[in-house]
């Protein structure tokens, strides 16, 4: 399988809902993916159709032709589910009663998984079949999620086109990857502890969240200029130019934006100390493979913006043997969690030490 390059006549071909969601979810949750299968079964579908939801939201925000479109499109697939407490009056909901998602059209996609990304629009109504099959409890959990999510983006996309494509404060870029990446992380914790999060735990989430977005966005900077955002002021005269020709502003803004990543290190530890994981669990060792895939990737952050770097695993193999120990052992885990921490700390306290 290539996740830069999708099979996607194989994706259109393919048309028991299961089969489709567990396919696509590879190019839907890209690093969640691996994570979302080694949940236990009752959580790992409730997920999986919570991030293919959170995908869908994605791309209408990354796709749509206006700002005024995308956000009519996030308001109309989210208030296609109803309230939260809809789900609460019945043990299913029937066919009928869930609107179609809305289509994007006049869209131009800018590479094969954005190609992916479309094909799972279209195709929503396989993920909506595997949904309206969970639990109540998991029903209200994504209805939730979507809802929360396409609020925060809808803010974004006011702000971006308020402010010409650009986030101007650290503020603004918080209150982003809260709604973008807090809102599913407090979704996955609150699928791993069955029950509401008190105001502290979805401040921990809300903190993951913005550690992993921060990943997502010093990753894409050169294609998000390429496409007329950006997530930092001193990135504004280069919007929808050649990103090659601002390559030190560039490396500047990358750096600054790993160094406020780091900052979050603590969270996870927070995160994974606070979810009552039993001895053998399944849900940590995916807690902890997700750090691993976020480690991995800021590990190679580092060596772009010519930072020291620190050892761990490359290929994802190794990732998932390294998260084995976390399923049978608590103290491994948390040896695991605070080794990561240290590094992300080390990592930006070394800022001090190159100026």
């Amino acid at each position: 399988m290539n996740r830069n390059r999708p099979n996607l006549n194989r994706l259109r071909q393919i048309q028991s809902p299961e089969r489709f969601l567990w396919a696509i979810l590879p190019h839907a949750a890209r690093t969640f993916s691996a994570c979302i299968t080694m949940l236990p079964a009752s959580s790992a579908k409730a997920a999986a159709v919570g991030y293919s939801y959170c995908r869908i939201l994605d791309t209408y925000e990354d796709l749509a032709p206006t700002p005024e479109a995308g956000c009519r499109l996030l308001q109309k697939f989210a208030s296609r589910f109803g309230k939260p407490e809809d789900q609460e009056l019945s043990s299913g909901k029937s066919e009928s009663e869930l609107l179609p998602s809305p289509n994007l059209t006049e869209t131009s996609p800018v590479d094969h998984r954005d190609q992916a990304h479309l094909l799972l629009v279209e195709r929503c109504d396989l993920i909506d079949q595997v949904f309206q099959k969970l639990p109540q409890p998991s029903r209200i959990a994504i209805v939730r999620l979507v809802r929360d999510m396409a609020g925060g983006m809808i803010w974004a996309k006011r702000v971006f086109d308020n402010q010409g494509g650009i986030l101007r404060n650290n503020s603004q870029l918080r209150h982003y990857s809260n709604a973008v990446l807090g809102n599913p992380v407090a979704f996955a914790m609150r699928l791993m502890v069955r029950r509401e999060l008190s105001h502290q735990e979805k401040e921990t989430a809300m903190n993951v969240g913005e550690l992993i977005q921060l990943a997502n966005v010093t990753r894409d900077i050169e294609k998000d200029l390429r496409r007329g955002v950006a997530y930092h002021p001193a990135l504004e005269p280069w919007l929808s130019k050649d990103p090659e020709d601002a390559s030190d502003i560039i490396c500047e803004v990358r750096s600054e934006l790993f160094d406020l990543a780091m900052s979050q290190a603590p969270a996870y530890r927070k995160m994974v100390e606070g979810i009552p994981f039993r001895w053998i669990s399944l849900s940590r060792a995916s807690s902890i493979l997700m750090l691993d895939f976020t480690d991995r990737y800021y590990r190679s952050c580092a060596k772009r913006i010519s930072r020291p770097s620190w050892p761990g695993p490359q290929n994802s193999l190794r990732l998932l043997m390294g998260a084995l120990p976390a399923f049978l052992s608590r103290g491994a885990t948390s040896r695991r969690v605070r080794k990561v921490e240290k590094a992300f700390l080390n990592a930006r306290q070394s800022t001090a030490d190159l100026h």
